[in-house]
């Protein structure tokens, strides 16, 4: 087995799990069995144990989504396509995930960022990115740079919020209503 394959399989099973059940729920034992890597190979990879997999799982897994929406907003023919074909991705993950998966960032920020400095950045470093995505996207269709700051921030919070709603409820539909009104806030750029 190429070296690095352990760390690499310790670190999709910790980003998969925190993903679907979090930081509190997930246990080094588990990791180590779903990862099937010994129990050594967890404190030669990461000497700060479980928070510092965990972290290092979750820049990752945040890494991914940078790069779906790096893709969906530079390729999108629209702000308003590129936000449909984000709300479809999210919904369809949900539904697949029955519901587990939403988005890992905000599992984790909710238990754990305002305890934990590494989840924190992590956390922190993942909004901000997403934010400075979406805020591009908007600069490159004519909305002035504070105020495509300052929508990036809310189109972020509604759908961070609505996957929340989503896995609470176990619908889609809560992400579905916001992707409508962020869609139709989006096509009056006068008001935006």
């Amino acid at each position: 087995m190429p070296r690095g394959t352990t760390k690499l399989r310790l670190l999709s099973t910790a980003a998969d799990l925190l993903h679907r059940q979090g930081y509190a729920s997930t246990g080094l034992n588990q990791v180590l069995g779903e990862a099937r890597a010994p129990r050594g190979s967890l404190y030669f990879h990461f000497p700060g144990g479980k928070e510092e997999l965990m972290a290092e799982a979750l820049s990752g897994a945040a890494r991914g989504i940078t790069e779906l929406l790096e893709r969906t907003l530079r390729d999108a023919p629209s702000a308003e396509v590129a936000l449909y074909l984000i709300v479809d991705y999210f919904c369809d993950q949900l539904e697949r995930s029955q519901f587990q998966k939403g988005c890992p960032v905000a599992t984790v920020a909710l238990e754990q960022s305002a305890v934990s400095d590494p989840l924190h950045a992590a956390c922190s470093q993942a909004y901000t990115a997403w934010e400075a995505l979406i805020a591009g996207r908007l600069v490159r269709e004519g909305i002035a740079r504070p105020r495509a700051d300052e929508l990036a921030g809310f189109i972020l919070a509604s759908i961070e919020g609505a996957l929340i709603l989503c896995r609470a409820h176990r619908s889609t539909a809560p992400l579905e209503r916001v992707g409508g009104e962020l869609r139709r806030l989006l096509t009056r750029k006068d008001d935006a």
